[in-house]
């Protein structure tokens, strides 16, 4: 059953929103993409499939196929997962370039095309080069995480993706700030409950 809890974007990356698809920000285990109706509405959520193409492909899809692609997804992120937990807080080179083998085979199935097209915005009017894919299958799904997954490795400082300091949450996210001192999934999360039981300790030592 989908999650009724809206997904975390809290990762500044959206690779890492990816591998926090499956997360425990507070005490219990969410999984997001848990069958075909998930893996359709965190695609939706994280805005890397238009909403008609993912109707579509609904409307397509022969009964079982959109679960299968599910799991699927939820192997490449695991996948993926051992791959970010092994080199955080590491610089990338060359060298890992045999480990991403699936990465890059997922990659090669791609139909992606540009096309000069109008502009959707009506009050900016004119051409515009457009990238665009071909969404011939439900598994046409997986490729937009390929793509966020390989600008995580290709653009991403490794040494600045990090796990949140929650002492239950499992939250990754890419330290942005000015000199990387982040610490917390979100401060509304984690942090408000860091604070408060550091105020807890506190008192208890003026007791």
């Amino acid at each position: 059953m989908t999650p009724q809890v809206p997904a975390l974007f809290v990762a500044d990356a959206p690779a890492l929103d990816f591998l926090n698809s499956i997360a425990t920000p507070v005490d219990v285990p969410v999984e997001w993409i848990d069958g075909g109706a998930g893996l359709l509405a965190w695609l939706a959520q994280a805005q890397l499939v238009p909403r008609p193409t993912l109707d579509e492909i609904r409307q397509r899809a022969i009964p079982g196929e959109l679960d299968k692609v599910a799991g699927q997804a939820r192997n490449l992120r695991e996948w993926f997962r051992t791959f970010v937990l092994k080199y955080r807080g590491t610089r990338l080179s060359e060298a890992v370039l045999g480990e991403l083998d699936p990465l890059n085979l997922l990659l090669e199935r791609d139909e992606k095309y540009s096309k000069v097209t109008a502009r959707p915005d009506a009050e900016a009017a004119g051409l515009e080069f457009r990238s665009l894919r071909r969404w011939r299958s439900p598994e046409s799904l997986l490729q937009p995480l390929g793509e966020v997954m390989a600008k995580l490795v290709t653009d991403e400082d490794f040494e600045h993706i990090k796990a949140c300091e929650g002492p239950t949450c499992t939250l990754l996210f890419a330290d942005h700030t000015r000199g990387h001192s982040r610490r917390w999934c979100s401060m509304e999360i984690c942090g408000n409950r860091a604070k408060q039981a550091a105020h807890r300790n506190r008192l208890k030592g003026q007791q």
